[in-house]
């Protein structure tokens, strides 16, 4: 699939995150993040994944696009509105400002969306990975990350993150946040959960995926390779604007909050009503 690589003004970084393969990766990401003992326990403390999933999906997506295509306005502006969140996301032993939990959670934002992006378009070329790498590092640091935190170059990542991956033991609290994730309350959103439980299923490393208790076995291998074929052949031919549609999409949608809020702010209070 070589020289199909989406390209945004020619920035790499905008190629891989403009894509919506990338939401194929979304319950990939999520959990291997929640395998953190650090980040299961504020996700199962304070957040509710069961009522809300795509409320969640919403806010991460909303974070990638800003920090990516938006201003810097608009960056800083979702940005600080997580920072402020995150203070509050606080337990006996964990926090969301925690450098290391922070490098994790960004760490499976970039490396999710390469796995994907390769397995759609193939293997890009190094200086590009080296661009999407140095780009991705913003997931962190918009946080309030130092940034020395994050591994200095792509090959210090692949360890770190090989490392990390390898030393995953899921406990009961991510299984637990995995439950309420994949049994939404809303009926609507089953069937769109169901896709990314197998899609998670496929691509997440064996003990991840067994520690999880997902099933997989020849029969789902099968399946995924089928479509994984399928996928290859069509996705990269779409149009671009198809290609991009639910990035247009939340970015329209956060302007609107935006001029929404700031509109609220300048109108003002209601006039005190009139005395009897």
């Amino acid at each position: 699939m070589g020289g199909q690589h989406a390209r945004a003004s020619e920035d790499p970084a905008a190629g891989v995150y403009r894509e919506a393969a990338a939401l194929g990766a979304a319950a990939y990401a999520i959990l291997l993040q929640i395998a953190e003992p650090g980040v299961g326990r504020g996700v199962r403390d304070h957040s509710d994944f069961a009522q809300r999933p795509v409320d969640r999906l919403r806010g991460t997506l909303v974070f990638v696009y800003a920090l990516m295509f938006g201003t810097g306005a608009e960056a800083e502006r979702v940005a600080g509105t997580v920072r402020r969140v995150h203070r509050h996301v606080v337990g006996p032993d964990y926090s969301a400002q925690d450098p290391e939990l922070q490098v994790w959670v960004a760490a499976t934002l970039y490396a999710c969306n390469m796995h994907v992006h390769e397995l759609v378009f193939g293997p890009m070329a190094p200086a590009d990975k080296d661009a999407v790498y140095t780009a991705s590092s913003v997931f962190a640091t918009s946080l309030g990350c130092p940034r020395e935190r994050w591994p200095a170059t792509r090959a210090d990542f692949e360890r770190y993150w090989t490392e990390a991956v390898a030393s995953i033991r899921v406990d009961d609290t991510a299984r637990a946040v995995a439950g309420d994730l994949f049994h939404p309350a809303n009926p609507a959103v089953r069937a769109l959960v169901r896709v990314q439980r197998f899609l998670a299923s496929g691509l997440l490393p064996a003990h991840v995926r067994d520690g999880f208790g997902l099933e997989w076995g020849p029969r789902h291998q099968r399946r995924f390779d089928r479509l994984v074929t399928v996928v290859r052949a069509v996705y990269p031919r779409l149009p671009t604007a198809v290609r991009t549609l639910p990035r247009d999409f939340y970015l329209r949608d956060m302007r609107r909050r935006f001029a929404r809020a700031d509109a609220g702010r300048r109108s003002g209070p209601p006039p005190p009503a009139s005395g009897t």
